[in-house]
């Protein structure tokens, strides 16, 4: 899966949520609040970019980004049918 290009599948939508002060994902089969991290992961999944343009994305804000850490925040995002690999 790491070669793929993670993107949000279809009628998912990544917003921020005033009320809540944090992201949220919108889904058909519901609503998933995600940590910052995967947040700032998710902002990434546009189809487009690896996970090593994420990485590299990642590691220009923050310190300590793995491939192998993203790869695990995207496979349980798609074990939950809200990410998708092209």
């Amino acid at each position: 899966m790491s070669e793929g290009r993670p993107r949000l599948r279809r009628g998912v939508r990544l917003t921020y949520d005033k009320t809540r002060q944090t992201h949220v994902l919108l889904f058909p089969e519901g609503v998933l609040v995600p940590n910052p991290t995967a947040a700032a992961v998710l902002e990434l999944c546009d189809g487009e970019s690896t996970v090593e343009d994420i990485a590299a994305a990642l590691a220009e804000r923050y310190t300590g980004v793995r491939d192998r850490d993203i790869t695990e925040v995207l496979t349980r995002l798609a074990d939950r049918r809200v990410v998708e690999w092209t």
